[in-house]
């Protein structure tokens, strides 16, 4: 045992090739041994692909059923053994019973698919159109074995096309069978519609789509997924127009905070967006962005001089110690001064403090409670695991870790 915990040392990548050549029957009495750290357990459940032995299934099948072993060695287990039919009577009852262990459910209800249990299919299907990669990766192996065993048309009857999430499946089955799946731009739900943006590779398809008169919304659709084929500016403008340059309308949105924000996050929004933003990004010119050594610089000149005795500015990923953001930190004593990565844009936390006036002398434009709190309807932006329309102080000063 020795040996195979110097192949996976605490710090530093184990020697995976190693692993894999390695004796399977000790690779297994390890993964049984649960007196060895879970971690290692895991990584060499993950090295017994392809070659474990017979004996030791039984041992490893009671593994992934104690609920008192830790969840990572029971998914990776899972996986190591998908497809071992005396796992399948278990997996039912598990289904019944329930399971708090993070991901086992999950990844039991693949193992399901893989051996061809169609009650699956629904759960799966959820879990395909999930938001996190995680679990779409998880339901759409599934769905794929049950596919495998019982094809295609089966478990799309099974399914129906009465849930989001089901006609997410029939669009991702159709566009892998080299089907038209045009239509679904017009789906009402904006997650499928957005998948059938990225899919649909046709502009000869998406063009005589347009002439058919398609609801507003898909129509707009039609014109971002035309335009991610050719990259003809020109084509979307003229496109843009016919439809009349549609654009989602907020109150209290001025034109330089529009152009700001609809450019740096309509390119890479959230699937539940209103696709008039994109659009509207591919129709219209983006604002200059400012030189940032040149803005700092100003920024700190003027709290310099009106006395308040600014620290030297510090990115949002040096000043949290992590991450990446769209502004850097200015502090002055007991208020940090914000300055925008996008335009003109400062901001702190007291819209009385002396360095408002300061830099709004010097050009900036300080956004104040007011105006940060309006709502960019329909931008959905993911921000610390929620993907919805955020509000201006937070798209102007965005930070991520």
């Amino acid at each position: 045992m020795r040996k195979i915990d110097t192949l996976i040392p605490e710090r530093g990548q184990p020697d995976t090739v190693a692993l894999h050549a390695h004796d399977p029957n000790a690779i297994a009495r390890y993964v049984l041994d649960t007196g060895n750290a879970w971690w290692r357990r895991r990584i060499c459940a993950h090295a017994l692909v392809g070659r474990v032995p017979e004996a030791r299934v039984p041992g490893l099948v009671d593994r992934i059923r104690d609920e008192d072993e830790t969840a990572e060695v029971r998914i990776a287990l899972l996986d190591l053994l998908a497809g071992r039919t005396e796992l399948l009577p278990w997996l039912l009852d598990k289904e019944q019973r329930g399971d708090d262990s993070c991901g086992v459910a999950e990844a039991a209800l693949k193992a399901r698919g893989l051996l061809g249990d169609r009650t699956a299919a629904p759960g799966l299907s959820t879990l395909a159109a999930s938001s996190w990669q995680r679990w779409r990766e998880i339901g759409e192996a599934g769905l794929d074995g049950l596919v495998g065993h019982h094809g295609a048309e089966a478990v799309l009857a099974e399914l129906g096309e009465d849930r989001p999430e089901d006609r997410r499946f029939a669009l991702r089955t159709w566009h892998h069978a080299g089907q038209d799946v045009t239509p679904y731009l017009a789906d009402p739900d904006r997650g499928i519609a957005h998948l059938a943006q990225s899919l649909v590779a046709a502009p000869g398809r998406l063009r005589a789509f347009l002439d058919e008169g398609p609801a507003p919304e898909a129509a707009v659709r039609a014109a971002c997924a035309l335009h991610q084929l050719t990259e003809d500016a020109a084509e979307t403008r003229r496109i843009d127009e016919r439809l009349g340059s549609p654009r989602t309308e907020v109150d209290g949105l001025d034109e330089e905070l529009r152009q700001a924000i609809v450019h740096e996050y309509a390119p890479w929004c959230e699937r539940q967006s209103d696709p008039r933003w994109l659009l509207e990004a591919l129709c219209t010119e983006p604002p200059g962005r400012p030189d940032l050594p040149d803005q700092l610089a100003r920024a700190t000149a003027a709290l310099t001089a009106a006395a308040l005795a600014p620290d030297p500015p510090v990115s949002a990923g040096d000043h949290h110690q992590q991450g990446d953001g769209t502004y850097h930190v200015i502090s002055c004593g007991d208020e940090d001064i914000y300055v925008s990565t996008l335009g003109r844009f400062v901001t702190g936390h007291d819209d009385r403090h002396p360095a408002r006036r300061a830099l709004e002398e010097t050009g900036f434009r300080w956004i104040d409670g007011t105006t940060g709190r309006i709502r960019v309807t329909d931008l959905c932006v993911y921000y610390f695991g929620r993907r919805e329309p955020l509000d201006v102080d937070t798209l102007l000063f965005y930070w991520q870790d």
